[in-house]
């Protein structure tokens, strides 16, 4: 998928100690106008130590399930809660408050008409919320700062538990059917 390049202010952030082993700051992939937009916690790895890009499992987890419950590449956009790969250890929360404007930047600009957390990282996140578990928040829809959201478990999760593949899949199609919702709906709006 198509990486979008992070503004300038955000390539030279060095709000958090995140700033001192990152190689680059990872805006986001996929297209930045579609109407849901998906949350990680961090980047993963993206590129060997020769600098060649690769697909790793998490995303290819995420894009598979994604085309198996019938959500095209056009319709979603993702992006994390950190901007940058951890490499070492760092001081969580701080990271977290320091990235937060960055997304509050990315959902203005965006607009998303959904969002979908993955993990328990994400859902703390964009919940505001140290406790919040995907295991209490998965397979109903709430709404976080005007944004209808879903939250589900993390692809890498999936991948290391199995057992979670069918629990994925399930709120996969729950969010491809409200964006077939909101399809038919734009759809009538454009022809008013």
């Amino acid at each position: 998928m198509p990486e979008e390049e992070a503004p300038e202010e955000a390539k030279g952030c060095e709000r958090c100690a995140l700033a001192r082993q990152r190689k680059r700051v990872i805006w986001g992939e996929g297209n930045p106008q579609a109407p849901l937009f998906i949350l990680l916690d961090n980047p993963g790895a993206r590129e060997t130590r020769e600098g060649e890009t690769f697909l790793c499992g998490t995303r290819e987890t995420l894009q598979e399930g994604l085309a198996a419950a019938g959500v095209g590449r056009e319709e979603f956009y993702i992006s994390y809660l950190l901007k940058c790969r951890p490499v070492r250890a760092y001081d969580k929360e701080a990271a977290r408050n320091a990235c937060r404007p960055h997304l509050e930047l990315q959902l203005g600009e965006k607009k998303p008409q959904l969002l979908l957390a993955l993990g328990n990282v994400a859902a703390q996140g964009w919940f505001g919320d140290p406790e919040a578990e995907v295991k209490a928040l998965r397979g109903r829809w709430h709404v976080v700062q005007g944004i209808p959201t879903a939250v589900g478990y993390h692809p890498l999760a999936v991948r290391r538990r199995p057992v979670l593949r069918r629990l994925l899949a399930e709120d996969l199609e729950m969010v491809a059917s409200r964006l077939e919702e909101w399809r038919k709906g734009a759809g009538r709006r454009q022809q008013e």
